[in-house]
């Protein structure tokens, strides 16, 4: 398969703006990302709707596009990417801009999920061990996947409710699984995904992957115990820095 590995990266963000250009470890958070991906994927690509950060991208050596401003989504920007770029690929993977230590275990395990054919959009999970208030966390979604590992609800609330057992036992009960935000899909399934309108349970859950799974696509769940440190705010990248400095002491 011909792959591509597209990063959104775009300079609003509400609680952290100008993320992909903060510095990390004394590089931009955006060409940490960049290179991780690249040590797996030949073809790296970042999307932006923002001048200087095309212009750090290019800079350091790196390939990027600009996108609209408008878009909603990081699927919607690599959409339009694909566009601009111009070149046939079967799949295309997208990495969040602030997942500078995503791993290429991770990027090979979502790769893999298209061996089987009837996967039209990967994404991952990893269990989420003991830890309740973990698997409570609203900001931590949850999926479930059926016997042949594609998933059949995500949710911010618990799912399975684990009926006849004390809630403190939920996690011996049940092996809850943790939704990883990366995602890859075969390129046909981008276009018509890009087209749909956001569903009911979409604008329910604020999670965009109810779209796809409530139209009828089926999405391949592969499995990583490795866990993603994303940055959503300054202080996520103080505590990144502190995990910079411990992975190579």
């Amino acid at each position: 398969m011909k792959i591509i590995g597209i990063i959104p990266a775009r300079y609003a963000s509400t609680r952290f703006p100008g993320k992909p250009l903060a510095i990390l470890g004394g590089q931009p958070m955006i060409q940490r990302v960049y290179h991780q991906v690249k040590n797996i994927l030949e073809e790296v690509w970042v999307a932006t709707d923002d001048q200087r950060i095309y212009d750090c991208v290019t800079a350091f050596g790196g390939r990027a596009v600009m996108t609209s401003v408008s878009h909603r989504s990081g699927t919607d920007r690599i959409n339009e990417a694909l566009d601009h770029i111009g070149r046939t690929f079967d799949v295309a993977v997208n990495i969040q801009g602030d997942e500078p230590f995503i791993t290429p275990e991770q990027i090979n395990t979502v790769c893999r999920c298209f061996e089987d054919e009837q996967a039209q959009i990967a994404t991952l999970a990893m269990p989420f061990g003991h830890d309740m208030a973990a698997i409570e966390n609203p900001n931590s979604p949850k999926v479930a996947v059926d016997n042949h590992g594609y998933a059949m609800y995500f949710s911010r609330s618990v799912i399975p409710f684990v009926r006849g057992v004390d809630r403190t036992e939920w996690p011996s009960a049940y092996p809850f699984l943790k939704h990883i935000g990366i995602y890859a899909y075969r390129v046909p399934i981008l276009r018509e995904i890009t087209q749909l309108p956001q569903s009911a349970l979409e604008k329910a859950e604020s999670l965009e992957q109810l779209r796809w799974l409530q139209e009828g696509y089926r999405i391949k769940v592969g499995i990583t115990n490795i866990e993603t440190i994303g940055i959503d705010t300054p202080n996520d990248l103080a505590r990144a820095e502190i995990f910079l400095k411990q992975l190579y002491s």
